[in-house]
């Protein structure tokens, strides 16, 4: 596809009248556990929760830290093309950059996912070989939903900045192919709001909404860029129905269809 991320993004959206992200993190201490039995769990489960949601998801965001290991890596790379199937794009929540040919490495998992989240610390350079993958998405961690992210991210620099600002106006900078997207959380809504006011034309993966209880309202007011951006939720959807064994799948999918009709009210 030569189509960049956020065009196909749109299109996405445009589909499905909605901007909701479903964070495919399965724990395999909360898996069902009728799905023991299957060769992959995480897969058997992330499966069922597609066929419940797809018709409510903008995009999936798996995160990298629940699949690594031997049979995890299968569990996505099962998990991205079925997504595929079902025309979704995905968003591997990753963290990643590094210096030099470690990051070129790294990059390699844009062959398979439509996106990455990425981590700004080591800067420009570090970043570089996602950067210039101009048909895949990158979203650069600003202000993070977690209670220590104002550990660093708030600190003051020497202009007077935060350094989630400084981190802002570095990505607008590096988004010269047009694929730069910025993470900031609904958990923290009038930072929200003042990054949205510094780079009006990035868009933005908003998390927190779910089990974090961010502000949803914020999260699409300040969150989209010309109707492009994402709004997820993990645990808050896809243990939705934690207690209601074989019938979990359809419950995420109610759980799904619920933020979209809440999010949709502020769109």
């Amino acid at each position: 596809m030569n189509e960049d991320f956020f065009d196909r993004l749109r299109d996405r959206i445009d589909r499905v009248d909605s901007v909701v992200s479903v964070g495919l993190d399965p724990d395999p201490t909360r898996i069902p556990e009728h799905l023991d039995e299957y060769d992959l769990p995480r897969w058997a489960f992330n499966r069922r929760i597609i066929d419940a949601t797809h018709e409510h998801a903008a995009c999936y965001k798996p995160n990298a830290a629940f699949y690594e290991d031997g049979d995890g890596w299968r569990a996505l790379r099962e998990t991205i093309a079925y997504a595929h199937g079902k025309d979704v794009p995905v968003l591997l929540d990753a963290k990643r950059a590094d210096i030099g040919n470690t990051s070129r490495q790294y990059a390699k998992l844009l062959d398979h996912a439509d996106a990455i989240t990425l981590n700004p610390y080591l800067g420009r350079d570090s970043l570089e070989p996602f950067l210039s993958r101009a048909d895949k998405g990158v979203f650069v961690l600003c202000r993070t939903s977690n209670p220590g992210g104002s550990d660093v991210q708030d600190l003051e620099l020497a202009s007077g900045d935060r350094v989630y600002e400084r981190v802002a106006a570095l990505a607008d900078l590096w988004n010269r192919n047009g694929n730069v997207g910025l993470v900031v959380g609904a958990t923290t809504p009038e930072e929200l709001e003042s990054v949205r006011e510094q780079v009006p034309d990035l868009p933005f993966l908003v998390p927190g909404v779910g089990a974090q209880g961010g502000d949803a309202e914020a999260a699409v007011t300040h969150g989209l860029a010309d109707g492009v951006g994402l709004v997820n939720s993990s645990r808050g959807i896809i243990f939705a129905g934690e207690d209601r064994g074989a019938a979990f799948a359809k419950a995420a999918g109610e759980a799904a269809k619920r933020l979209k009709k809440r999010l949709n009210r502020y769109r």
